[in-house]
């Protein structure tokens, strides 16, 4: 049985170990609803986006490479969303494990481009071939921030090295919820969004005779394609990378919360244990204190 001076050690231990976890709970739940905030800021510019693209698309004589699916796909693509850092409960693992079972599911080669540290780890460490990998994506990323990743997956598809391009991302429910999930990003479906990153945002956006409203477009509809896909593009990896972060914010509240919880069980069974252990000693002591006096007396 431990000593009580070791218990107090332990005890003191878990109660720094549990103000750390606690704040950084308190962290994480600030920083998962900043994200949604930005989420919810870019709803307007994408529904807006989302009906000109679709006005765009619907005309004759009017295309864009990044809206023409590939008649054979030969390779694919996936980017991949995870953090830099763990402490986030089953998070990283959850979502790579999905994105696992998709590329497994693909009939065609699939190359990786992984966004956050944990989740470029575990992937070359299961054998798939990572090609790129973007890191230290800060809590509260700018449009900027994605645009190099947005960069290359469209130089990669406009030049025929990819037929298809997937992402995979932890959508963000609320802050119990979390549901990882694939959706394709490229070529644009603008006619059936529902399986786009930022279908959510956009199913509220009227789309009734689309193809007979009346815009007039500066410049030309072909140029201004040129503009607007790309945009939305990285729109949608923008708003990908937004879901994942309130994600991971919010698992890693949870985790910090029931790890806080389970310091302050673990403390008042130590405590118990102590005061036991103290009793004993007392009891010891006693009984030494009556034995010496005993063999006074005798």
């Amino acid at each position: 049985m431990a000593t009580e001076r070791e218990l107090n050690k332990r005890i003191k231990s878990i109660k720094n170990i549990s103000q750390v976890t606690s704040a950084l709970a308190a962290v994480s739940a600030s920083k998962a609803s900043r994200a949604q905030r930005q989420v919810e800021a870019t709803r307007a510019y994408a529904g807006k986006a989302f009906e000109i693209l679709n006005n765009l698309a619907s005309q004759k004589d009017v295309g864009h490479p990044l809206l023409t699916a590939r008649e054979e796909i030969k390779n694919s693509a996936l980017i991949l969303v995870t953090g830099d850092r763990g402490l986030a409960g089953a998070y990283n693992a959850n979502i790579v494990s999905r994105a696992e079972t998709f590329v497994k599911a693909l009939h065609t080669p699939c190359e990786v481009v992984t966004v956050g540290r944990k989740g470029r780890d575990l992937m070359i460490r299961r054998g798939y071939n990572v090609v790129a990998t973007f890191e230290n994506i800060p809590d509260s990323p700018s449009i900027l921030d994605v645009t190099p990743i947005a960069q290359i997956i469209t130089d990669d598809y406009l030049s025929g090295k990819y037929d298809q391009v997937f992402i995979g991302y932890t959508d963000y429910v609320n802050l119990i919820i979390r549901r990882p999930t694939v959706k394709q990003l490229l070529p644009l479906r603008p006619l059936d969004f529902e399986g786009m990153a930022v279908s959510e945002y956009v199913k509220s956006v009227d789309l009734t005779g689309i193809s007979e409203r009346v815009y007039l477009y500066e410049p030309q509809p072909e140029a201004l394609l040129d503009v607007i896909v790309p945009r939305f593009t990285q729109l949608q990896i923008y708003q990908s990378v937004l879901e994942a972060l309130a994600s991971e914010h919010s698992a890693r509240m949870v985790a910090m919360n029931n790890a806080t919880d389970n310091a302050g069980e673990l403390i008042e069974i130590l405590t118990l244990e102590r005061n036991k252990a103290r009793q004993a000693s007392i009891t010891s002591e006693i009984l030494d204190i009556v034995g010496g006096a005993e063999a006074l007396s005798g």
